[in-house]
């Protein structure tokens, strides 16, 4: 089997990373690609109380389980099927049930830190970064979590103010200078999309 390609798609909150990823979607076959969203990947936190995982700074690079996710990506890597974990955002908590996927010719990796880890950016082919204002990213963050997540407002501007743009400020921005690619405006930036295409293509036709 041929080593699968592997595509990390990186970028502050409600920058636009799936709104790229679903642009990629679209000019490939979805029996060939596979998404690995980063958030999947928060610490389980069954030994704090709810108020304490409230608490957790999600956008700090110690919320996220990296050796559970380097240890996928390396199965999948490998051809290797793996049991993906579900975060509940409501109760901010990893769930016990998992999902199971299977190997696919591209791999897209999506999350706010990706690039951060080295030994996560030495396993990708593909390395991007979806540039977008803070005011975009801002608004499109609060219509997220009030929609889909069961926050209030006040919760959102107060977790955006205390923590994720801070957060931003001195984690996720930096990385921009690991990206192959850099993209302003995410997936509405047709140019660059189909620069990325084509760079797949040229990576699938490879022997």
């Amino acid at each position: 089997m041929k080593r699968p390609i592997l595509i990390g798609i990186a970028g502050g909150t409600g920058s636009g990373k799936s709104t790229v990823t679903k642009e990629i979607f679209k000019t490939i076959s979805d029996d060939n690609v596979i998404v690995i969203e980063q958030d999947s990947y928060y610490k389980d936190q069954s030994h704090l109380s709810f108020e304490q995982r409230i608490d957790t700074n999600y956008d700090h690079p110690d919320a996220f389980d990296n050796k559970l996710l380097i240890k996928h990506l390396s199965e999948l890597l490998d051809g290797k099927t793996i049991e993906k974990p579900i975060y509940d955002f409501e109760n901010h908590n990893r769930k016990k049930e998992t999902i199971r996927v299977e190997p696919k010719d591209i791999i897209i990796l999506e999350g706010i830190l990706i690039l951060f880890e080295k030994e996560i950016r030495d396993l990708l082919d593909i390395k991007i970064f979806v540039d977008t204002d803070s005011d975009v990213r801002i608004i499109r963050r609060i219509l997220r979590d009030m929609k889909d997540r069961g926050r209030t407002l006040d919760s959102v501007i107060v977790q955006y103010m205390g923590t994720v743009r801070p957060a931003h400020l001195q984690f996720v921005e930096p990385t921009k200078r690991y990206a192959d690619i850099i993209i302003p405006e995410g997936g509405y930036n047709k140019v660059a999309i189909d620069i990325i295409v084509a760079k797949i293509n040229e990576i699938i036709k490879k022997p």
